[in-house]
């Protein structure tokens, strides 16, 4: 039993399995609140160009979450070289599925199931709650189910990579221009390239583009958490999805930080921004869970 960070209540920290993938074991840290319920339960998508970390990076966020009556499930997925686009997405399919068969034993419920991912995991969990239907990335049977879907409740992205052909082509200009730029960016070209293998692959992975294709998309309710000097996730990409978005019907947000620059939650876990924005994000899952137990 692990003492929330506010110390509002008290948070159970362990690991699970939830997949085995070609011999591989997936597991899931589980961040499950003290009480009754029912909580809302989300499941977190860590960032990493696609092709790095693991459910472990954003504790911080994860725990503040918790602590506020929110279950959070931080997974791991296959990344290179174990696997590219789309793998991941298979991974993350399979589990919305498998945590709303299961929310029951974290005194959740099966409606009340929300994805959010930081950075490439804020656009792979745009993506999965978006394509929750596509045959493309629903390809894990569920064992012993057949009637549960990857819908989900509602989705939050922190600083989304959301147009990877996009992103991949303003990094490569930065670099071409010779001039001071992020660090990061000499890594996500890479990593990019690992993951996604062609730029074709990317467009198709592209949500702003699948909304303007005009395709048949779940649309949940949508919070964005964005650094106002963040230049490695170019904000004209970020608004011209959100466009799109509200545009087919959604319901989508932004929430932007002033003076803060990419990954600040993660990066400066006690900075006033990061538990403003944990408390938002907390807020904003916690609305949510009450209006669909209300409906």
């Amino acid at each position: 039993m692990e003492q929330a960070v506010d110390g509002s209540c008290k948070v159970e920290v362990s690991d699970i399995d939830y997949l085995q993938r070609a011999g591989r074991t997936l597991q899931a840290r589980m961040y499950v609140p003290e009480g009754d319920g029912p909580f809302p339960l989300v499941i977190e998508v860590h960032g990493g160009a696609w092709c790095r970390g693991s459910r472990v990076d954003d504790h911080n966020l994860n725990v503040g979450l918790a602590s506020r009556g929110v279950v959070v499930a931080a997974i791991d997925f296959t990344m290179p070289p174990d696997g590219a686009y789309p793998a991941s997405f298979h991974d993350i399919n399979f589990a919305v599925r498998w945590f709303k068969e299961s929310a029951w034993r974290w005194r959740s419920q099966a409606n009340l199931v929300g994805l959010l991912g930081v950075s490439s995991g804020g656009h792979q969990a745009v993506l999965s709650a978006l394509c929750a239907s596509d045959g493309r990335y629903a390809q894990s049977p569920l064992p012993g189910s057949t009637d549960i879907d990857a819908r989900v409740a509602f989705v939050i992205a922190c600083w989304p990579v959301i147009d990877p052909l996009g992103r991949y082509r303003y990094a490569k200009s930065l670099q071409a221009a010779g001039s001071d730029y992020p660090e990061a960016i000499d890594r996500v070209i890479p990593d990019q390239e690992k993951y996604w293998g062609s730029e074709e692959a990317m467009g198709e992975g592209a949500p702003a583009t699948a909304l303007e294709r005009g395709d048949e998309l779940d649309l949940p309710p949508l919070l964005c958490i964005q650094g106002g000097e963040d230049i490695v996730h170019p904000r004209a990409q970020l608004d011209r999805f959100l466009e799109s978005y509200r545009r087919a019907g959604g319901d989508a947000r932004l929430s932007l930080y002033v003076g803060e620059a990419e990954s600040f939650i993660t990066r400066r876990p006690d900075a006033e921004a990061t538990a403003r924005a944990i408390q938002e994000i907390g807020d904003y899952v916690l609305t949510r869970g009450r209006a669909v137990r209300a409906a």
